[in-house]
């Protein structure tokens, strides 16, 4: 059944919302293609408008839930069980140079655990939900991870550390492990969207380093309810205390692991 309870109703509605400032955004900014300066600037107005929108859609809805978000860190509310932990535009640089793959990130933490997700994809509207134990959906579509069992027919998405950002010699062996061994590597540039896309099944599996929870909270709940493993880059539950994740559906989890054990 893929009918929305009333707490994804509220997350949908907030991300369609700010999706609107957003797709208006990204085509002013295909135009514009100003000088780096005013096309950055350009870009983190946009972040903040669009997290100002979220914010104030999602503490109408649940008066009190405490609020983690990229720009404006942790607010704590009068509910300190509830936690909406958001990223306005996952994909910011993506978004910059007009390239149409970035998405709104939104998940609900109680007491301590992701309960519900949505990962929106404005330009192709594509609807990315899930509530815990009641399964995943893209728009009324229910969700599957792939069924791949081999590495050698598998793709697999992963984030390259830039600059200033992550370890680069390390991945550098992570990939080398990997790519000699499986069918292709992508790299899109917006961690939630390939989170989603595995739960989608149309990656068979992602890891990263160097991210934030507001990347992987959404993303989470997603491949677990799509029937997928999520753990950390180092095969351990905590992946939002460390910052890396390693998904998959269960046959190939612990297949990449091994493979990236090896670079270490």
């Amino acid at each position: 059944m893929s009918t929305q309870s009333a707490l994804l109703k509220v997350m949908s509605d907030a991300a369609r919302k700010a999706a609107r400032g957003l797709n208006r955004d990204f085509g002013e900014l295909a135009e514009l293609q100003v000088s780096k300066k005013g096309a950055a600037d350009y870009v983190s107005a946009a972040d903040l408008k669009a997290e100002q929108t979220l914010f104030e859609a999602l503490a109408k809805a649940r008066p009190g839930y405490s609020f983690l978000g990229e720009e404006r860190g942790l607010i704590e509310g009068t509910d300190k069980t509830h936690t909406w932990i958001v990223d306005p535009l996952d994909g910011t640089t993506n978004f910059l140079h007009a390239i149409p793959h970035f998405a709104i990130n939104i998940a609900l933490q109680r007491e301590g655990v992701v309960v519900a997700a949505v990962t929106y994809n404005p330009i192709t509207n594509e609807l990315y939900w899930a509530e815990k134990g009641k399964g995943a959906f893209v728009n009324d579509k229910r969700l599957r991870v792939a069924a791949r069992r081999h590495l050698d027919e598998s793709v697999l998405a992963t984030g390259i550390p830039f600059l200033g950002h992550g370890q680069h010699a390390k991945f550098l062996k992570e990939l080398h492990q990997i790519s000699q061994r499986v069918a292709g590597v992508r790299r899109f540039g917006a961690a939630a969207l390939d989170m989603a896309f595995v739960a989608a099944g149309r990656f068979d599996g992602f890891w990263e380093r160097d991210l934030k929870p507001w990347d992987m909270a959404a993303g989470l709940l997603l491949i677990a309810e799509a029937g997928g493993k999520v753990t950390n880059a180092d095969g351990e539950d905590d992946v939002l205390g460390s910052g890396s994740v390693l998904a998959s559906n269960l046959e190939l989890h612990p297949l990449i692991l091994e493979k990236l054990k090896l670079a270490n």
